[in-house]
């Protein structure tokens, strides 16, 4: 409703245009009606900018410009995307758009898995209607819907879209193969695996052997595959490998040598002893070696008992071991708790893990002796490191000590030189006066040579000294025996 006064006229003609050029009514007013009203039926169309002009005789008067907005709210919102179906690969892009049949003037909201979708939402671009992804990954998966919404005069009125599904795939990695062997009735099959550790289904495996294609299989809610080939033991069937293919992969697997080789030749028994860092006995640790076999099964014996696997242990079959464990699919026997009680003799046998009725091949009795003894000199070794370790954490202690020791070493040295040098002295006399009561002795040449050469090596060495003086002395009291018998006869 609009409205334009004049009073300079009795009468007035007053007109209603839309942008500026479209007339939509026409009133006549009366000098005692200065007021025109106008009717109008909205419609998509009226929308525009509206203005009257008054015309009173030869004037012309024009108003000013109002603005008609029409706000038609939102029906039949609708997500839509860009690539449709919504499912992509990891790193590529998506868009969403929220679509509505009818309505003007509309604000979006976007929600991902009910939760609404701000503009700091991270991995997310809102512009418009539309919602942009770009990079995707496996967290942008999920659902998304959307609500389009108009306001008037602070009165809303909304339309919500159903759900959509994104669905994001990831790459496969490189297929890997392995098989495993079972008996059927009187023959053997071999039990092949296919399978990725990373990928998202569906895809499609095949068997090559000999890169012969051998059967195919569609993966549908893993990436996993079997098949069933007949084997001989003991013969090369050939090389088997997996083929994985997606709607945009083609990878192939590494290959694998379908033979298997029975168990036999000779098991090694092997022992390693465990140490804390304290150097205390704390495991024993049993490993067995088959020389030759492709799918072993180990069990193991303690003084001619079968020692049950952790498998089949119940509280009727208690071992007599303290505690064990085993490891590498029973092939490491592991004595976690080492006691007297686990002294004996251990062996480890092998059979074919396919053919439970197969023959054992046995390895050597090995003898694990644990006593008390042993234990206690372990306590006592830790015990005196633990004691050694105390007495010198110091440095300075150290220093001390040392200065010490070479202190009493200079004592040492400088008494035993003193002693020497006294020795010597009180030995040098006796030499000439061996026995001063008798008379002179007249030595030959000979003789006096072999005395001043004596008293010569007497004086080189400290130790040869006493040698010398005891023979010294014993020449002089044989030569004075023989002249005492002289002079008596």
């Amino acid at each position: 409703m609009f409205a334009l006064q004049d009073n300079s006229s009795p009468t007035i003609i007053y007109k209603l245009i839309r942008d500026g050029k479209f007339l939509i009514g026409i009133h006549v007013g009366h000098k005692r009606d200065r007021n025109a009203t106008f009717s109008l039926k909205v419609k998509a169309a009226s929308a525009g900018l509206y203005q009257c002009t008054a015309t009173a005789g030869r004037s012309t008067g024009v108003s000013n410009r109002i603005r008609l907005t029409l706000v038609t709210p939102a029906s039949n919102t609708r997500v839509t995307s860009e690539p449709s179906p919504p499912t992509v690969y990891e790193g590529s892009g998506i868009i969403l758009r929220c679509d509505a049949d009818r309505g003007s003037h509309l604000f979006y909201t976007w929600f991902f898995n009910r939760k609404e979708v701000t503009p700091s939402t991270s991995g997310f671009h809102l512009t418009g209607n539309q919602l942009l992804m770009e990079g995707v990954t496996p967290e942008h998966a999920g659902t998304y819907y959307c609500i389009a919404w108009s306001v008037v005069q602070d009165i809303r009125r909304f339309s919500t879209s159903t759900e959509v599904t994104v669905t994001v795939k990831v790459y496969a990695s490189k297929p890997e193969i392995s098989f495993s062997v079972f008996k059927a009735g009187g023959s053997y099959h071999s039990n092949i695996t296919c399978w990725s550790s990373r990928g998202s289904p569906p895809a499609t495996f095949y068997l090559l052997l000999d890169d012969k294609q051998v059967g195919s299989v569609v993966a549908s809610e893993s990436l996993s595959a079997w098949f069933d080939v007949a084997l001989v033991i003991g013969l090369d069937m050939g090389d088997a490998r997996c083929r994985l293919k997606t709607d945009v992969q083609d990878l192939l697997s590494e290959f694998v040598t379908l033979e298997v080789v029975p168990v036999g030749g000779r098991l090694k028994l092997e022992v390693d002893y465990l140490y804390t860092a304290e150097s205390k006995l704390a495991a024993a640790r049993l490993s067995c070696q088959v020389s030759r076999g492709t799918f072993p099964h180990f069990s193991w014996l303690f003084n001619n008992s079968v020692l049950p696997s952790q498998s089949h242990m119940d509280s009727h079959s208690q071992p007599s071991l303290s505690q064990f464990a085993f490891d590498d699919r029973t092939q490491t026997l592991i004595l976690t708790k080492l006691g007297p009680e686990d002294s004996g003799y251990y062996r480890c046998r092998a059979r074919d893990s396919f053919n439970p009725s197969g023959q054992w091949v046995q390895s050597a009795a090995v003898l694990v002796q644990v006593t008390d003894q042993i234990l206690n000199m372990m306590s006592q070794a830790t015990s005196c490191s633990d004691t050694l370790q105390s007495l010198y954490t110091s440095p300075f202690e150290s220093i001390a000590l040392l200065f010490c020791c070479f202190f009493i070493l200079i004592l040492a040295v400088g008494f035993i030189c003193v002693y020497k040098m006294f020795d010597h002295s009180q030995a040098s006399p006796d030499i000439p006066a061996a026995n001063p009561g008798s008379a002179p002795l007249h030595l030959s040449e000979p003789e006096s040579l072999s005395v001043a050469l004596q008293a010569q090596v007497f004086f080189a060495d400290q130790e040869v000294e006493n040698q010398v003086n005891i023979k010294l002395k014993t020449a002089q009291l044989s030569l004075l025996s023989s002249h005492n018998t002289g002079l008596l006869s």
